[in-house]
């Protein structure tokens, strides 16, 4: 019998998790999606009132530690330096029958979210597709993209069918790659390239799709990511740069990438999800990784 999800948690109100939970709590109504953060973060949101594309958000804002109905799904879209934090103050909410997602950037997240809890409760998603940005309380996506979908590495099959049916019933756009592993280093790729690049030379979309330097060492950072995802027994190619490269030409080019945004800001960046992973596969696998050295040098604090 098929396991039917009907409420969502949110974890994480960057600019995909607003999305997200302003997309669900229209669908389902807020009483079906909670967001849950400590006492200290939902009175900042309250005052702060948080919009998507210009219109206030009315969340149901849930103090994590005072909840005690475990997920149905929980979804984590905070920032990987806050993923330890998140996992441990809604641990309690992780039941039997609970399914965990993760929309961050990078290839470790869902490992951690498995370690932690279990690799069975675990369903791999990439949020692809879509440029969201958030300044202040203020998150913004014109193109919503999509979830792409799929278990491995110990994975339910069925928990993976109960996100698809809810997704279904909603109305969720998502995907399901033939080969999630890859679909995952693909996106990797992506990231590597463009959210470095674009922020090592302080710019938009536009910096790297036009020809000249910047556009030269993405594909060079990106070239990287091939060599230590082959030696990991991924087989990332030329092809798969090419197809990537296409989808960032389609991005708005006034737009910025996460990495952009945060190092705009002055937060600390995702430098080690993306450099740090290749930088440490290339020492893994003796493989030269001058770029994305230069990148771990920049932005690491």
């Amino acid at each position: 019998m098929l396991k039917t999800i009907e409420t969502i948690d949110i974890v994480g109100l960057g600019a995909l998790g607003v999305m997200y939970a302003d997309f669900f709590t229209k669908k389902l109504g807020k009483e079906k999606v909670r967001v849950l953060a400590d006492k200290d973060r939902i009175e900042r949101y309250q005052k702060e009132r948080i919009t998507f594309n210009g219109e206030v958000c009315d969340f149901q804002y849930c103090d994590a530690a005072k909840e005690d109905r475990p997920s149905e799904l929980m979804l984590f879209a905070v920032k990987y330096g806050a993923l330890e934090t998140a996992m441990e103050e809604n641990a309690h909410l992780v039941g039997e029958h609970t399914v965990l997602m993760s929309v961050l950037n990078g290839i470790r997240s869902e490992d951690d979210l498995g370690q932690r809890f279990g690799r069975g409760k675990v369903v791999h998603c990439i949020a692809q597709k879509m440029a969201a940005m958030k300044e202040g309380n203020a998150a913004s996506c014109t193109n919503k993209g999509e979830l792409a979908v799929g278990v491995l590495d110990g994975g339910r099959s069925e928990n993976l069918a109960a996100v698809k049916d809810f997704f279904d019933r909603t109305g969720f756009t998502y995907s399901c790659p033939a080969d999630m592993r890859h679909a995952m280093w693909g996106k990797l790729l992506c990231n590597v390239g463009v959210n470095q690049t674009v922020s090592l030379f302080a710019g938009t979309y536009r910096s790297v799709q036009q020809e000249g330097e910047a556009r030269e060492m993405m594909k060079a950072a990106m070239r990287e990511t091939i060599l230590v995802a082959n030696a990991e027994g991924v087989d990332l190619c030329e092809k798969d740069l090419a197809e990537w490269v296409l989808v960032i030409d389609g991005l708005n080019p006034d737009g910025e990438p996460s990495m952009r945004q945060d190092s705009k800001a002055g937060r600390k960046t995702e430098v080690a999800l993306f450099a740090g992973t290749v930088c440490e596969l290339g020492k893994k696998h003796s493989i030269a990784t001058p770029v994305n050295d230069l990148f771990l040098e920049k932005f690491q604090k």
